[in-house]
């Protein structure tokens, strides 16, 4: 039978056996080290396959699409009411801060570019992608934890089904379709709201508005957010199916699944913004 000591009697109990109180740290790190590397390799090797069956389902035609038809009616048509909210409301704030920034040496008109720039490369993008998480990630999470803990994804493999193939390609797909159109439905929606915001607030004119867009517009920014978007909306369900298919322990381990999810997704939707800069605007 194995005895719990405390840390200062292992201590002790480490140097009675010869060993010393820094050889006994070193293991400790060591094995944490290697448990997290652990961690981390195993989560890697699942979303390599996840990614596999998802490319070769696609390129095989076994992948449902009426299936991916519906997820996108539920990931996008269904979006659209807080989508709207949210880039309203980002239009609304970032004209108003704008305007209360410029001074008297700063044409107005300028407020156009400002709003449009950070409509389009940033808050778009992120906003519609974090509003993504909160409604369609951690739903993925429950509900694919939910048949894990149940047994049903167990189910399928018993009848000869891919669980994989049949429950979370069409997700991928579903989302990297409809998130890139959601940001783009944003992006329109929250320069809009700061246009009108402009002139309700500053008496900015539309066409002075409009001009102050045209000044420093460049395409290449609309398809920059649009590719936030395609690439937003693939990890977003890679990662919520990924921890939903591996939760375990009835309705709290969903819980803890769906929560360590969102978290896991949003860091990743921020790091990869971040990344994107470094990589495209240079």
């Amino acid at each position: 039978m194995q005895v719990e000591l405390p840390i200062g009697e292992e201590t002790r109990a480490d140097q009675r056996r010869g060993g010393t109180p820094l050889g006994t740290l070193r293991n400790r790190v060591l094995g944490r080290i290697g448990r997290l590397a652990e961690a981390v390799a195993q989560h890697a090797g699942e979303l390599s396959l996840i990614i596999w069956s998802a490319i070769t389902g696609v390129f095989t035609g076994k992948v449902g699409i009426r299936q991916v038809v519906r997820e996108m009616h539920w990931m996008g048509v269904q979006s659209l009411p807080i989508i709207t909210v949210t880039a309203l409301l980002s239009g609304i704030v970032t004209s108003q801060q704008g305007g209360y920034q410029f001074t008297g040496s700063v044409p107005l008109y300028v407020l156009g570019s400002v709003v449009a720039s950070s409509i389009i490369l940033e808050l778009g993008p992120v906003l519609t992608a974090v509003v993504f998480i909160g409604r369609v990630g951690a739903r993925i999470t429950a509900e694919l934890g939910t048949m894990k803990v149940s047994e049903q994804i167990d189910a399928l493999h018993s009848l000869g089904r891919n669980p994989v193939r049949q429950l979370v390609v069409p997700r991928l797909i579903a989302g990297a379709l409809s998130l890139p159109l959601l940001t783009a439905y944003a992006d329109a929606v929250g320069v809009g709201a700061g246009m009108y915001t402009a002139r309700a607030t500053l008496g900015l004119g539309y066409e002075s508005f409009i001009y102050g867009v045209q000044l420093f517009w460049h395409t290449f920014d609309l398809y920059y957010s649009v590719g936030k978007g395609v690439v937003f909306g693939f990890i977003i369900p890679l990662i919520a199916a990924h921890m939903g298919m591996r939760a375990y322990g009835g309705a709290e381990g969903v819980g803890r699944a769906t929560t360590a999810s969102v978290v896991f997704m949003i860091m990743a939707v921020l790091v990869l913004d971040a990344t994107f800069p470094m990589i495209f605007l240079r």
